[in-house]
């Protein structure tokens, strides 16, 4: 059995860093000067990604059904594939029609002498006919971790805790704090969503590693079982030949690596004959860097339009 432990993190005080994801490297870094060797060198952490606090219910394709109440800043029964990417799913199929879809995918940024970074709650305006003028949206951090060998999950709430993530950590950015955890078992789920059908597309969460300076790191090529030929944004869409969009990425620590991705938020066609066990490797990440979470898939049924039509504010 795969074990992946689920946290999440309320964002204490501004991030300095990028406004979508923390790296899985400075996740795998902030947690590695407190735990011992052998989980040091076992221990394998996902990106994190920002999702509000805001009030919700469950998509379609989760597990569970209905309205939600407030959502973002804890973890939801995990029954299903789809139940893993609730909140790392960029179109927040979550959040109510009423919600500020859009506004909530741009998070605030504060300057600091200089230093921009993210704000850890956004400010919304409300009706005048409303007692405050507005509220207050604070934000959290999703991330998950795993590993091969077994005993080194669950991490101890203690070593989660209080760690700091980003830039300038010496002058108190980055602090977040542990306010949910659970256990979930990768084989123990239903993957029936994605059984039957005749076509399938590939979302990249996070960017996929191609080459990399760190010592030791494979260049690896794209994947042969993704088909560019086809834009995979739902069964509407033209097919035509396009390139895939590059990203420049980094490993900061003591050394800095730069390294060559094709960039997240990509949909590719599915050339593969196995979807589910595509599915399964993919949430444990694959290529150079996958343990920094590097190379995060989502497969998805062709026919399920990325982002769904909106009515009204939706």
């Amino acid at each position: 059995m795969t074990t992946i432990q689920q946290v999440v993190f309320e964002l204490s005080t501004p991030y300095a860093g990028r406004p979508y994801h923390v790296s899985g490297h400075a996740l795998f870094q902030a947690i590695a000067g407190d735990v011992d060797d052998r989980t040091r060198r076992d221990l394998q952490v996902s990106h994190g990604i920002f999702a509000p606090s805001e009030y919700g219910s469950y998509p379609e394709s989760h597990s569970q059904k209905g309205y939600a109440g407030k959502l973002g800043g804890s973890l939801p029964p995990v029954e299903s594939y789809e139940d893993l990417f609730l909140f790392r799913d960029a179109a927040q199929r979550w959040l109510q029609p009423s919600r500020p879809r859009d506004a909530q995918n741009t998070m605030d940024r504060q300057s600091h002498g200089g230093r921009l970074t993210v704000a850890p709650e956004s400010f919304f305006g409300v009706p005048e006919h409303q007692r405050n003028s507005k509220r207050r949206v604070k934000w959290y951090v999703h991330a998950y971790l795993h590993s091969e060998r077994e005993g080194i999950l669950p991490l101890d709430a203690t070593v989660l805790d209080g760690i700091q993530l980003g830039g300038a950590r010496n002058y108190g950015f980055g602090e977040v704090s542990l306010v949910d955890s659970q256990v979930v078992e990768l084989d123990a789920l239903s993957f029936d969503g994605l059984r039957g059908h005749d076509a399938y597309t590939i979302e990249l969460v996070t960017p996929y590693v191609l080459q990399s300076e760190a010592p030791d790191a494979d260049a690896q090529s794209v994947p042969w079982w993704w088909d560019t030929s086809v834009t995979g944004m739902g069964s509407d869409a033209p097919t035509r030949d396009r390139r895939l969009r590059r990203r420049e990425e980094r490993l900061a620590g003591e050394i800095t690596y730069e390294l060559a991705t094709v960039d997240h938020g990509q949909m590719v066609g599915y050339g593969g004959s196995d979807p589910v066990e595509t599915a399964k490797n993919g949430v444990l990440r694959l290529g150079t860097h996958a343990r920094f979470g590097f190379g995060e898939l989502r497969v998805r049924p062709a026919e399920h339009d990325r982002v769904p039509a909106r009515e009204g504010v939706a």
